[in-house]
């Protein structure tokens, strides 16, 4: 095997090991650091809240919820480590802290299923933190990072219930160790000249994005799992020690550095027709612990591709479909119902919801009722079947008058859908419930 031939197979698997972890730093940088973007939330180690629902003007994350309001903690843990108050929270109203690294792992939760309602106090650490557990603290929860994004979800209930969720999030708090412990702060860190990282486009084809890899891996120590692709991506000068400069490449290295991304993208295209679009992989198969996802790269960049951020299947599972019953692709062209038969609706513990994107950039999509989703809070105003069953309309125009309750607007053009469960009740996750598929209608 040549030098190129080489070069090519192992920046192939440093795209799909470093995938998550750029895309990861793509949104940290656009919510924590560029105060110019539109997305911008604010500062690190502050709790930012959105006291609204998402709408297809968040363009940041690729598929994300409109049923729980947003709050994000950007967590720079290099100097101490941060204490989280979380307030109580009314019964009956799900909640969750999700605890994301750089990897993209979901490395641990706080929140209805985990935790209750009753509220706590937390300590968040870095990897290199030794100190000893301070009074008054529940729980300890490590990051293998020194960056890493906490996602808050506060359930929205209705339309009127936007200022209680907004009491929820003021209650939401976060502080330095040594400000809870009433001490003298650390020196602060080092100054970081954060890089700007490649955009959503430039992340398929620039060689830039294994610049920002190597920036990310800096502050991503290596995982025991790791230590195999980490020494072979050190091999091609992919390191955390140095900044990966493309343009010192000679030609040959070049292409095949380019080769190698374009082979990671196929691998993933093929790997989402053939696994994920037949149901043979679930989304539950794609986010988890460092245990649960082990070395399974691939995985792990197709849960950041297609939905990052997406939570752990104990948590939130995430049936989705781009085609119908019969395989064929979902166009708006076309009239579609999606039918909970009788007794059948999603087994949960908290709610449901079916959410409509478009299939080419997996963001909301505006529509003339400004209707995003529906979900199970919205049943009592649905319209049953005779059978008493439920049948949502997947359509671009509307339906009749008599059921335009039960309406969920789709784009003109290809789109797809996701059933949202959280915290499925155990016949969502051994098999026995199986979500339904949309059917096409005249």
């Amino acid at each position: 095997m040549t030098a190129a031939e080489q070069a090519r197979e192992i920046a192939k698997e440093a795209y799909v090991y470093g995938f998550p972890l750029v895309d990861d730093y793509r949104i940290q940088y656009s919510y924590f650091i560029d105060t110019a973007d539109p997305e911008y939330k604010g500062p690190f180690n502050q709790v930012h809240n959105t006291a609204r629902v998402y709408t297809p003007a968040d363009t940041a994350v690729q598929t994300p919820n409109s049923d729980t309001p947003y709050s994000q903690l950007g967590a720079d843990l290099r100097a101490e480590p941060l204490v989280l108050t979380v307030p109580p929270v009314d019964a009956g109203r799900y909640y969750s802290l999700q605890f994301i690294d750089a990897y993209t792992y979901n490395v641990d939760y706080v929140g209805t299923r985990t935790t209750g309602n009753t509220g706590g106090t937390y300590l968040l650490a870095g990897p290199n933190w030794t100190g000893e557990t301070p009074a008054g603290i529940d729980k300890v929860i490590r990051s293998d990072t020194d960056f890493m994004v906490v996602f808050y979800r506060t359930q929205l209930l209705g339309p009127d219930d936007l200022s209680a969720v907004e009491t929820i999030q003021n209650g939401y708090t976060a502080q330095p160790l040594s400000a809870y412990l009433h001490q003298p702060a650390p020196p602060p860190p080092p100054h970081i000249d954060f890089p700007v990282p490649p955009n959503t486009t430039q992340e398929a084809t620039s060689l830039n994005f294994f610049t920002t890899l190597s920036f990310v891996l800096h502050h991503a120590p290596t995982l025991p799992a790791d230590r195999g692709i980490r020494e072979r991506m050190a091999s091609i000068g992919i390191t955390g020690d140095t900044l990966f400069r493309p343009e010192a490449l000679d030609s040959p290295l070049r292409q095949a550095f380019q080769d190698g991304m374009a082979d990671a993208r196929a691998e993933l295209s093929t790997f989402v027709q053939t696994k994920l679009d037949t149901g043979e992989v679930t989304s539950a198969d794609l986010f988890g612990s460092p245990a649960e996802m082990g070395t399974n790269y691939l995985y792990r960049m197709a849960g950041a591709a297609l939905g990052i951020y997406g939570n752990t299947k104990t948590e939130a599972v995430y049936p989705g479909f781009v085609t119908d019953d019969t395989g064929a692709p979902l166009l708006g062209t076309n009239a579609y119902a999606y039918r909970f038969a009788p007794a059948q609706l999603p087994p949960v513990n908290a709610f449901w919801s079916l959410t409509m994107y478009d299939a080419t950039t997996s963001l909301l999509v505006a529509n003339p009722i400004d209707r995003y989703l529906i979900n199970s809070p919205m049943l009592p105003d649905l319209v049953q079947d005779p059978d008493g069953g439920h049948t949502l309309h997947l359509q671009h125009t509307a339906p009749a008058q008599n059921v335009q309750a039960n309406w969920l607007p789709t784009p003109a053009g290809a789109f797809r859908i996701i059933l949202r469960l959280y915290w499925p009740k155990p016949e969502v996750l051994d098999g026995r419930w199986v979500a339904p598929k949309p059917h096409r209608v005249a």
